[in-house]
This record gives C-alpha cells, sequence and structure tokens, in this order.
C-alpha cells in the first residue's frame, strides 16, 4: 500500500509507543479503517483474528455503510477508546502479555496508517460516526478449487464437495470439530450467481458513490476469485475506468487453471497499481498435503512469471503457520530469498500468520520437544539469513519470525476456550486418518519426523454423526451478544435509527421492509 507510519530509526516497539498508545493502550486503526466483508453470505470482521459476526440487514437496510460500520463494530471501538481490551482481540493480548518489548498485530496493521488518520479515530470519528474505510477487503463467493486441510466448506467449494461426497468427519470432539462436519450451505444463501444479494447490492452502491474516491486500497479475496463472475465484472469496471487511484489487491492460490491465469496475467496491466497476496509456507510434498489441489512446482513458477511478465507492484506470501508447515519452514524462506535477490526487491514480502482455528491444528498441539526443536531450527535460519536486509529480507519479516520462535517456545493455548492437549491430539488424529482416505494422501510418509507420535495417539470411536451441522460461525460468534448485552446494561448501546424522528432521513420502521425489497432489487 506504500504507507508504513513508522519512522525509519525508529523499532516497532517505539512506533507502538508513540503513535498507537498514545490512543489507548487497547487501539487499534483497523476496528476504524480495515475491515473483510464476506459480501457472500453478509458477514464481516476488521482483521482476520476475530470471529466474524452478522451485518444485521435491517442496518444495511437505513445505511449502506453498515457493511462495515456496524453497531457492534463501533461498540467494539468504544473498548478500544476507553482502553478496554476486547476480548474478541485475544490474540494480540496474548502476544503482548509476553513481554514489554512484545509487538502484536494490532501495530502491524495500524502503521499503514498515517499519524494524522489514527489521531483522527479519537477526535473526529469516535465510535458513533460512520467511518470512510481506506482499505477493505472484499469476498464474493467462495468458489475455490483447493481445498487446504485447515480451511472449511464456508470459504471452499471442493471443500463443499468433499463433505457432499464423503460425509461429515467422524470422531472429532474438540472446539474445531464443526468446521469439518458442514457443507458450507449458509456461504451461500443467494446462490453461486448471488442473484439479489443486498450486501453486493450495498457494496456497490458505496463504492461507485464514495468508495471509489476515498478507499486507498481494495483487496478481494474468496475462495479462489478467480473463479468468480463477479470477479471479472470487477476487473471489467477496472478496464473501464483506468483513471481509479485506488490500489488494487487480491488474493489467489495461484493454482488456478492456466488460462484464468494467463487472464489474471493480463489483467495486472490495466491497473495503476495492482498487488498480489498468495499463500503458502512450506516446499514440495508437504505443501502439497498441507494446501490439497497444489502442485508446488507449478506454485514457484506463476510466483517467478508475476514478477517478470506481470505489472506487479507487489507480491506477497501470507504463511499460515500451522503444526505441519514447520518442517520445511526454513527451505520454504530459501525459495523466498531466491526470488528477493533475483529481482533485487522485497518482494515476495512474507506474512507469518499463526493458526489459532481448527485448534488441533495449531503448533502449540505438536510435542514440546518438536516445538523447541523447530523453534531453533527457525532461529537457526534467522541469523543466518539476517542481513540488515540487503538479501530482501526485511526487518518486518525478521520480528515476525522471532515472535513465532518465542509462540513455540511459551504458548500452551493458542486462544481461551480451547480443548485440552489430549482432545485436541486426539483430533489431529482423526481428522488427518481420514483426510488421507478423502485425498488419497499418507501422512506418516510424508511427516516421518511425526510418526512415531502420531501412532502413539489413541483412536477416537465416538457414535457416528449422522447428519451435518450448522456451519455459520457468526451464529456462534460469543463475542457479539456478551458485548451488546453490556451495552444494553451500561446505556451506551447505538440505537439501529441513526435518525432522529421528524428528521429528514428518518425512516419509518414499517418501511423497513420496503427499502429491503429496493437494495435487493436495484
Amino acid at each position: 500500500m506504500g504507507i508504513i507510519a513508522k519512522k525509519h530509526e525508529e523499532t516497532y516497539v517505539e512506533y507502538r509507543d508513540r503513535a498507537v498508545n498514545k490512543i489507548s493502550p487497547s487501539f487499534c486503526g483497523a476496528k476504524w479503517f480495515n475491515a473483510t466483508i464476506w459480501l457472500g453470505n453478509g458477514t464481516t470482521a476488521s482483521c482476520h483474528h476475530p470471529p466474524a459476526h452478522k451485518i444485521p440487514l435491517e442496518e444495511v437496510a437505513m445505511n449502506h455503510k453498515a457493511i462495515h460500520n456496524t453497531q457492534y463494530k463501533k461498540l467494539i471501538r468504544k473498548q478500544m477508546l476507553e482502553g478496554e481490551r476486547p476480548k474478541e482481540c485475544e490474540y494480540c493480548w496474548k502476544i503482548e502479555d509476553l513481554g514489554p518489548d512484545k509487538v502484536s498485530d494490532r501495530v502491524f496493521k495500524s502503521v499503514i496508517y498515517t499519524d494524522e488518520e489514527l489521531e483522527q479515530c479519537k477526535a473526529l470519528y469516535g465510535w458513533e460516526k460512520d467511518v470512510e474505510l481506506k482499505t477493505l477487503e472484499i469476498a464474493f463467493d467462495p468458489n475455490c478449487n483447493f481445498a487446504c486441510s485447515y480451511c472449511n466448506a464456508s470459504f471452499s467449494t471442493t471443500w463443499q464437495n468433499d463433505i457432499k461426497k464423503n460425509g461429515p468427519y467422524q470422531n472429532l470432539v474438540s472446539d474445531g470439530a464443526g468446521a469439518f462436519q458442514h457443507d458450507g450451505g449458509h456461504a451461500l444463501p443467494y446462490g453461486k450467481k448471488n442473484e439479489g444479494n443486498p450486501y453486493i447490492e450495498a457494496f456497490w452502491k458505496w463504492w461507485e458513490g464514495e468508495l471509489q474516491y476515498t478507499l486507498r486500497e481494495l483487496r478481494v479475496t474468496g475462495g479462489e476469485p478467480t473463479m468468480s463472475q463477479d470477479f471479472w465484472k470487477l476487473m471489467k469496471w477496472w478496464e473501464n475506468n483506468p483513471e481509479c487511484n485506488v490500489e488494487f489487491a487480491m488474493n489467489s492460490n495461484l493454482g488456478q487453471k492456466q488460462e484464468l491465469f494467463e487472464q489474471l496475467l493480463k489483467a495486472t496491466h490495466n491497473f495503476k497499481t495492482f498487488h498480489l497476496y498468495t499463500s503458502c509456507e512450506s516446499i514440495g510434498a508437504q505443501a502439497e498435503y498441507i494446501r490439497d489441489g497444489l502442485v508446488f512446482d507449478n506454485w514457484l513458477v506463476n510466483m517467478d512469471r508475476l514478477l517478470s511478465e506481470g505489472k506487479v507492484t507487489s507480491l506477497n506470501c501470507m504463511m499460515t503457520i500451522n503444526a505441519l508447515c514447520l518442517f520445511t519452514l526454513p527451505e520454504f524462506m530459501d525459495e523466498m530469498i531466491k526470488l528477493k535477490v533475483k529481482y533485487k526487491s522485497q518482494s515476495p514480502v512474507c506474512s507469518f500468520n499463526i493458526l489459532r482455528f481448527p485448534s488441533f491444528q495449531s503448533i502449540v498441539t505438536l510435542p514440546m520437544e518438536v516445538r523447541l526443536e523447530r523453534a531453533d531450527a527457525i532461529e537457526e535460519w534467522i541469523n543466518k539469513n539476517w542481513n540488515e536486509g540487503e538479501n530482501g529480507f526485511i526487518e518486518w519479516e525478521k520480528d515476525s519470525m522471532n515472535r513465532l520462535v518465542t509462540y513455540l517456545r511459551e504458548i500452551e493455548e493458542g486462544h481461551s476456550h480451547t480443548s485440552s492437549i489430549e482432545t485436541r491430539e486426539r483430533d489431529f488424529k482423526s481428522f488427518y486418518m481420514q483426510y488421507d482416505i478423502r485425498r488419497n494422501k499418507n501422512f506418516t510418509e510424508t511427516y516421518p519426523r511425526l510418526k512415531e507420535w502420531f501412532d502413539s495417539i489413541p483412536e477416537t470411536n465416538i457414535t457416528p454423526l449422522k447428519g451435518l451441522v450448522d456451519g455459520d460461525d457468526a451464529k456462534s460468534n460469543r463475542y457479539v451478544d456478551d458485548v451488546m448485552e453490556t451495552a444494553k446494561k451500561e446505556g451506551w448501546i447505538l440505537n439501529p435509527q441513526w435518525a432522529n424522528p421528524g428528521a429528514q432521513d428518518y425512516i419509518e420502521p414499517d418501511e423497513q421492509d420496503e427499502i429491503l425489497d429496493f437494495i435487493k432489487n436495484n
């Protein structure tokens, strides 16, 4: 995005204390200026750590900007401004509680906004006003040709096909079990073509109104976006509006059909700025085991072609640090360094995102001796390859890898309300035994260093699950009800009606259904 507000001579700790904690010790700029919105089913979050929450249709009916500015988000903003730690942001609090020199993601997600913009969160917007987004990520639908092990049918139609063909995963009892026992039906309530989807209509109203002028970056994710008709509709809009100054970014697994990759490569030349985010975190057979559908060598070739043939402002690799990627993670970083050196740039820039859900696939489920050995290996790689960024390995990546090393050595539970280690281990075995059969894979051959531990885990045999579960996570977001109930008791809850009775823009309650119909039909 081109903006890093940290001063050149500052460390991230110094930046945090100067610019972020100055507003509040629990402040995060993402809650104001950033959003991920799953338009296909009407859910949103302001970063990838807290669970998504449902966007009430009645709020969208009165204000299309409510696809970001939900009542719930506004109440979380209030907590942050008052120095209270929102419970949904526990990922950052766990990192920060490791010590005053530990930098959490709320810093990395704030540093992309200027000091003045962060100050506006308190001085201009506060917690009650609608905020004009600066960075926005949207997903039109879950169409995807991959079925990654930690993903599920909410975000991948290939996962949906697995569950519909083979049924739900059995013998899972941990807090991550339900993710693999639904078919993703909730993810496409308006059908594969999203006909009459009020959330997509609200996006287009906001985009064609203010967003195309006020937004700094629009990012499209999926599923795999290149498999979405709405994505190519947006590509056509951009082709017809080349003067648009919004920076464009997208997520792609870079494993789509060749003709779609060629179209994408061509489309990169239609933008003033084009950022591409892809994902991988290990190499060879282990990468292909984690990310079912991936051909690792083809992925590397496509990375190289984007840097050599595409008009790409930045190429970014979002690494999902899970229990199975640690064994070839250093070798994966070797491949990234090769590309950095070849193109004499920081691209691909790597981010190290520690998986927490499902908890049985988390790195904290591994035996401690494995974790400590991997921490030592990763630390050794850092020390060997750090040369002040001259090889493209930058400070931000180094700090993130050091954070991973600390996490491996010290964290016992990835999140609150997680299942016991015994339960997670049993689910680990139950899941991958079934995963092997469904995906024609072999865990112990792919991960020989885990064979003895894997074989020692008792098998779980419980009453078979005969039906599917409801996979709509937004319904079970425990944080929403808690915050809304507290707000109601303390008298600081917002009324969904922003206009007072008698005002020009006041809407009578019985007119709301008509507005919903209008949104759906226009």
